[in-house]
C-alpha cells in the first residue's frame, strides 16, 4: 500500500474494524490526495474538512473503546452536489444556489451518516444535472483523471473523477439518463444505477415519474456495493420506495459465467455509437467471450422510445426549473433553458401516448429477459471529448438533435426501468478509459450485482481488460506546467 486513500472501500473499512488502519490516517490521506490531484480535475468542490476530522477522531475513539461499528464506519465519502447535506454548501451547479446551505440531509444521506460514513465534500455536477459534461457556472468543469483537458462526462463526473484519482473511497451517485454509468466509462470506475426507489428519492417534484434514481460508486463492485447497503431503506415520501433489503444481498456471490444466457448489442438497436466504440466493444466481448457458455447479438425492441424520453424529460424539467427560467433568464444555463423550452412543444396527446408507449416499452424490456439473464453493452456513446464543449454534436457524421441525443446508449434502458451495472473494460483505441453496461429488468439487483462481481473478476483477470488507472504524478506536472 502506498497510500491508504488508494485502498478499496471495503478493504479500509476491515481494517479500520481490526484496528490496523486510523480513521483520522485514512482522512488525511484523502485530503492530501485531493489536494494533490483537485487543481488539475476539480472533482471536489465544497468541502466540510473541520466536521469531517471531528467525525474521524469520534470514530477513530469508537474503534478504541470496542463500540459496536456502522458499515461504513470512518470512510470518508464525496456527496454528489444534487444532494441535500445540511451545514454543507448545496448548489445544484446552479448560480441561484451558489451559497445554499440546507438545514437537513437528503434521506440517504442520513443513512450514509448513520452507517458512519463520514461526508468529506460535494462533487461537483453539471447545473441541475442537465448534461452529460460536468461544467457550471459555479464551479467550473471537472477534468478527466486520464486527461484533464478531456470531460469525466456527468452528471456524476466529479463523483467518478474523485474516486478514480483517490480523493475519496466512496461516492454518492445519480442516473435518469446515464448520469452514473457515462462518467464511471468516461474515468474508469464501477457505476450502479438500481432499480427505481430501491435508495429512496424523496426530492423529486415530480413523484409519480420514477426514471431519476439514486445509486452508488466505487472503484470496484464490492465497493459500491457496501455503499448500496447503506443507502437502501424505506420512505414513504418516495411512493415507489420498497427498500426491501432482500434486495441487496450482504455479500456478492459471483454467478457462474458458463450458465449465463448473454445477450450484447453495440447500439441497443438505435442509439447512435462512435464506429470506434462499437470496434472496442466487440473486441473486448470476443476476449471476454471465453468465460460464458455462449453470447447473442440481439437487443430489446426499442421502438418509439425516443419520443418516449423526450416528452417525460421535457415534463420533469417544465415541472422543476420553469419558473426558475421564467423569471432568472440570465441565470440559467442553457441546456436546462433548453429543455423547459422544448416542453411547450408537447401536447395533452402527445403526453399520453408517451404514457402508452412507456408501457409498452417497459412490457417488452421485461420480457426480453425471459431468454437472456443480461443484456450487455456500451455504458458510452463515444470517447472523453473536449470539457470545453458542451455536449457531443454529431456522432459519425450524423448530427445529434438534441444536447442529451448522443446519450440514448444509457436513457433507452432508464425509459424501460432498468436496472443497469456500469464496469470499466481497459482502454479505447484511443487509449481512453472504456466502460461496459450490464442491463436487467426492474427487480433483478440482486441476480445483477452476481453477475456483474463475475463479469468483473473476469475483467480483471485480462490485462487488456482490467480496470485501468491514471497516473497521478503526471496530473500533479500537469498543474505545474499550467503555472
Amino acid at each position: 500500500m502506498s497510500e491508504p486513500c488508494e485502498l478499496s472501500a471495503v478493504t479500509a473499512r476491515r481494517l479500520i474494524g481490526a484496528r490496523k488502519l486510523s480513521p483520522v490516517e485514512l482522512l488525511e490521506s484523502c485530503l492530501k490526495r485531493i489536494a494533490l490531484t483537485n487543481p488539475a480535475i476539480n472533482a471536489m468542490v465544497a468541502m466540510d474538512t473541520t466536521r469531517a476530522m471531528t467525525e474521524a477522531r469520534e470514530a477513530e475513539a469508537a474503534v478504541m473503546c470496542g463500540e459496536n461499528l456502522g458499515l461504513l464506519h470512518g470512510l470518508p465519502i464525496g456527496v454528489k452536489d444534487l444532494e441535500r447535506t445540511a451545514g454543507l454548501r448545496t448548489t445544484w451547479g446552479s448560480e441561484l444556489f451558489k451559497d445554499h446551505v440546507p438545514t437537513e440531509d437528503a434521506p440517504h444521506i442520513v443513512s450514509i451518516r448513520a452507517a458512519g460514513g463520514i461526508v468529506l465534500g460535494k462533487t461537483n455536477a453539471p447545473e441541475f444535472g442537465a448534461g452529460g459534461n460536468t461544467t457550471n457556472r459555479v464551479y467550473g468543469p471537472t477534468g478527466n483523471p486520464f486527461d484533464p483537458a478531456l470531460t469525466s462526462a456527468g452528471s456524476s463526473g466529479g463523483s467518478a473523477a474523485a474516486l478514480a484519482v483517490g480523493q475519496v473511497p466512496l461516492a454518492t451517485g445519480s442516473d435518469y439518463g446515464g448520469s452514473i454509468r457515462t462518467p464511471a466509462a468516461f474515468c474508469g470506475v464501477v457505476g450502479f444505477r438500481p432499480s427505481a426507489s430501491l435508495v429512496p428519492y424523496t426530492d423529486r417534484l415530480t413523484g409519480l415519474m420514477p426514471w431519476a434514481v439514486l445509486g452508488p460508486m466505487g472503484r470496484s463492485l464490492a465497493d459500491a456495493h457496501l455503499l448500496l447497503r447503506a443507502e437502501v431503506d424505506i420512505d414513504r415520501r418516495d411512493v415507489f420506495s420498497r427498500g426491501d433489503r432482500r434486495s441487496v444481498p450482504d455479500a456478492l456471490m459471483p454467478a457462474d459465467l458458463g450458465a449465463l444466457r448473454v445477450a450484447i448489442s453495440v447500439d441497443l438497436g438505435q442509439a447512435p455509437v462512435d464506429h470506434a466504440i462499437k470496434q472496442t466493444f466487440l473486441k473486448k466481448m470476443k476476449r471476454l467471450a471465453g468465460h460464458f457458455h455462449g453470447i447473442e447479438e440481439k437487443s430489446p425492441d426499442f421502438s418509439g422510445v425516443l419520443d418516449v424520453y423526450e416528452v417525460f424529460r421535457a415534463i420533469i424539467f417544465y415541472a422543476q426549473h420553469a419558473e426558475k427560467v421564467e423569471k432568472y433568464p440570465d441565470l440559467v444555463g442553457p441546456n436546462v433553458t433548453d429543455d423547459v423550452a422544448r416542453a411547450a412543444r408537447f401536447t395533452l396527446p402527445d403526453i399520453a401516448r408517451a404514457h402508452v408507449e412507456q408501457t409498452k416499452l417497459t412490457k417488452r424490456f421485461q420480457t426480453f429477459f425471459d431468454d437472456f439473464d443480461v443484456l450487455i453493452a456500451p455504458a458510452a456513446s463515444v470517447s472523453p471529448f473536449d470539457k470545453r464543449t458542451l455536449f457531443v454534436k454529431s456522432i459519425n457524421g450524423n448530427e445529434m438533435s438534441t444536447y442529451t441525443r448522443w446519450l440514448s446508449i444509457t436513457n433507452f434502458p432508464s425509459m424501460a426501468l432498468a436496472a443497469a451495472v456500469a464496469l470499466p473494460a481497459g482502454l479505447d483505441d484511443q487509449g481512453l478509459p472504456f466502460g461496459i453496461q450490464l442491463l436487467g429488468p426492474r427487480g433483478s439487483d440482486a441476480q445483477l450485482l452476481d453477475i456483474a462481481a463475475a463479469v468483473e473478476q473476469a475483467l480483471n483477470s485480462d490485462n487488456e481488460l482490467a480496470r485501468p488507472l491514471p497516473n497521478i504524478a503526471n496530473l500533479d506536472m500537469r498543474v505545474q506546467e499550467a503555472r
